[in-house]
């Protein structure tokens, strides 16, 4: 009996011992994966520099299509806000922002503006206009 003890304690350490080995080489090998893949991941690196800033300008400004550009001009260059009230693609909401924000010739910006409107809708009213369909002879 004491054999068979002893016998089932070696068979034990010896299977422990085994299965120790055996994690030890299949946590070695995850490493060495992990190492592989991180390596594949890294971006392969080229020798192209990133592209440079966009350059805020009068231009930009007011010819920018884009929203995220016309509101961090808003927010960042006061020098500049005058120009966005003349870009056709500034919103309400930034040109509300703008007015309030103020800064160098934004008073004079907006006086040009509803000039233009003023004069716009003036020309439009000087034109001929259509007599009305219920009223006879457009009286």
């Amino acid at each position: 009996m004491v054999r068979s003890h002893a016998r089932r304690r070696l068979a034990l350490l010896f299977n422990g011992a085994s299965s120790h080995v055996t994690a030890a080489r299949r946590l070695d090998q995850l490493r060495h994966d992990a190492t592989q893949s991180a390596a594949q991941a890294r971006p392969q690196r080229n020798n192209e520099p990133p592209p440079p800033p966009l350059a805020l300008t009068p231009l930009v400004a007011c010819s920018s299509e884009d929203g995220d550009v016309l509101w961090h001009i808003a927010r960042e260059a006061p020098e500049l806000r005058r120009w966005l009230i003349a870009n056709p693609h500034a919103d309400a909401d930034l040109l509300e922002y703008v007015a309030q924000a103020g800064g160098p010739g934004v008073k004079e910006g907006f006086v040009v503006l509803f000039e233009s409107l003023g004069q716009s809708s003036a020309s439009a009213s000087s034109s001929p206009q259509m007599p009305h369909a219920g009223t006879p002879h457009g009286i």
